[in-house]
């Protein structure tokens, strides 16, 4: 047993949480570059790459419930070493992949060229297979590693039991973004493949990890059956105040969604490739981290809904400061290119806002679920963000066609500056979209207000 001040913890908690900061490192690491990777290393256009991102992000948030049913019945051992195994295959292949197109004369690259070759064949779509392994990889990984915390820790120890888990996911977030700025510096586009392999090896590290260290107590949770997730997937989605809240709080998160749907394309192209864009994507996780205390004190006395309303209504000033970068003109801003500095901007408030929205929207949906079904609820809570994985992208993909499209489509960067010479308009549409949201949610709330009032009135 090891100790941590006063508290002991098991072994096989300490293993999970140090695989669960490996996993979080591979996957930010390569999903803050996976519509570059999908588009200047095998050829996709803007919507394809985004689309494939974002059905990949959509489906690590809808399969993680489904998943910890047979995680459940299998045993969390045998479901890590799975789901390792498979993230470790998953990340090699794409790091080999691009290699073999280029041995066979399909696709070319170096630091400051890309691509050549992939627009036009069909071969690219090999990836879809490649990201489905990653992606069924990656959803054992939640439900194994939460189930495994809530498994080795008591009443007493729990909340720092989670409290350490949670420290390790954002250490792992952290500095999976920021290890892809040096390799970007020194292999350029190449860098985007060698990432690959990084994610790999720390994942197969993760396997023998699991294998030669990890042994769970005795100690079972609560198994959920197939029948059982269906059934609350069913309660949710027939719940119209869900639906409703769902559909809302989907509109914050689409904004959320471009810190890596939209942000990395943009600034490289508006701002010049030595951006850092990754360590730019690090700013959200920082400011949550920094405020979110401060927040919760705040907002102590206040209702779920007020405090969700505070937020909603930050992400629209969000969204403007990261349109504002482009009529800056080419002045740099404490050494920052305008448009990566007032980019830096707006992800301080989409953290800031988090902090109002994230945490109260648990508290309230969990409010909503029956008595004795606030657990299996709260599994489907997420479904704003595959929503949001979905649409958020493939408005990415569409906007940055029409207002800041690739480069490479263009002879000349003369032509490519006025095509692109009102990308800023993207990030108007996501004003659009946050402000609409934030009315909403305050309609929403004098409705089911009224509602409860009147049953309250019945009784």
């Amino acid at each position: 047993m090891r100790k941590t001040g006063k508290v002991k913890f098991s072994r096989a908690f300490w293993v999970a949480n140090v695989v669960e900061l490996l996993e979080r490192a591979a996957y930010y690491g390569v999903f803050i570059v996976i519509t570059l990777y999908l588009s200047r290393i095998l050829g996709f256009n803007d919507f394809q790459a985004a689309m494939l991102a974002g059905s990949f992000s959509a489906g690590l948030y809808l399969l993680p419930t489904f998943a910890g049913a047979i995680a459940d019945k299998i045993g969390f051992k045998k479901s890590l070493l799975i789901a390792f195994s498979l993230l470790s295959i998953g990340y090699f292949a794409m790091g080999v992949l691009p290699t073999l197109l280029q041995s066979a004369g399909l696709v070319e690259y170096t630091k400051t060229t890309q691509f050549s070759g992939l627009r036009e064949s069909d071969l690219k779509w090999i990836i879809i297979p490649i990201m489905l392994v990653i992606m069924i990889g990656g959803s054992f990984i939640k439900s194994c590693i939460t189930g495994t915390v809530a498994r080795e820790t008591t009443q007493e120890t729990r909340a720092q039991g989670y409290s350490i888990f949670y420290m390790m996911v954002n250490i792992g977030a952290f500095s999976g973004k920021t290890i892809v700025k040096p390799l970007r510096d020194a292999l350029g586009n190449e860098g985007l493949v060698t990432l690959n392999y990084f994610a790999a090896g720390i994942t197969f590290l993760a396997v023998i990890l699991v294998f030669f260290f990890y042994k769970a107590s005795n100690k079972h949770g609560e198994v959920k059956t197939f029948e059982e997730i269906v059934t609350a997937l069913m309660k949710v989605v027939t719940n119209l105040r869900l639906v409703l809240l769902i559909i809302i709080i989907t509109g914050f998160w689409m904004v959320q969604q471009q810190l890596y749907a939209t942000m990395p394309k943009y600034v490289l192209r508006l701002a010049g490739e030595g951006s850092a864009i990754s360590w730019f994507a690090n700013v959200n996780p920082l400011v949550v981290f920094l405020t979110v205390g401060i927040v919760t004190q705040l907002m102590r006395k206040k209702t779920s809904l007020f405090s969700m309303t505070v937020g909603m209504f930050i992400m629209p000033v969000s969204a403007l400061a990261m349109a504002s970068g482009n009529l800056f003109g080419g002045e740099l801003i404490f050494g920052f290119h305008p448009v990566a500095f007032m980019m830096i901007v707006g992800i301080v408030f989409q953290g800031l806002a988090e902090t109002f929205i994230s945490p109260r929207y648990l508290e309230y949906f969990s409010l909503q679920a029956p008595k004795g079904e606030e657990g299996l609820y709260l599994g489907f809570s997420h479904l704003h963000s595959f929503l949001s994985s979905i649409l958020g992208f493939g408005l990415s993909g569409y906007l940055l066609t029409k207002y800041c499209p690739d480069p490479l489509l263009f002879d000349t960067h003369e032509e490519w500056q006025a095509a692109a010479v009102n990308a800023h308009y993207i990030w108007y549409y996501f004003v659009g979209i946050a402000s609409v949201a934030a009315v909403s949610l305050i309609i929403y709330g004098q409705v089911v207000k009224r509602i409860d009032l009147k049953k309250e009135v019945a009784k």
